[in-house]
């Protein structure tokens, strides 16, 4: 069970670390309660776990071997930067990013959700009717699964 919900860009959240492995990772917040797995080509080998009670999901990437490469997280107790923002509205969220050096952004829209992109971190934010519903953020991982730097 993971007790720290805070988002660290390019580190992790609370204990789970970017680069972890799945044996780390199941030690530490147990073992999730679904998987799903992309390995449709070569090119892709993704994995994602679910931990639908803690609210987050862990993304696995690396063909040689897996490690943690992204976390969603809809958990109202996630904090970035010391501030709960699921459920803040978008403006304010904007506004708080830009208070904390992340002014360039791109927006995409995705069926019913509004997509906010910051290269700076990897970190995207989702929003239905104008709230923040959820947030995913991430490193790059080449095939051995090391973390690259952004």
């Amino acid at each position: 069970m993971l007790s720290e919900n805070t988002i660290k860009p390019n580190e992790g959240y609370g204990k789970i670390k970017f680069g972890m492995d799945m044996d780390e990772l199941a030690k530490l917040v147990g073992e999730p309660e679904e998987i799903v797995s992309f390995d449709d080509d070569e090119e892709l080998n993704i994995v994602v776990l679910h931990y639908w009670e803690q609210g987050f999901s862990v993304f696995m990437d690396g063909n040689t071997s897996q490690v943690v490469a992204g976390i969603e997280t809809d958990n109202p107790d996630a904090e970035l930067y010391g501030t709960k923002i699921i459920g803040m509205p978008e403006d304010k969220v904007v506004e708080f990013m830009k208070k904390h050096g992340h002014n360039n952004f791109d927006i995409d829209m995705e069926d019913a959700d509004k997509r906010y992109s910051f290269d700076e971190g990897m970190m995207d934010f989702f929003f239905v009717e104008g709230k923040l519903e959820y947030m995913n953020f991430g490193v790059l991982v080449d095939e051995e699964g090391n973390v690259e730097t952004v």
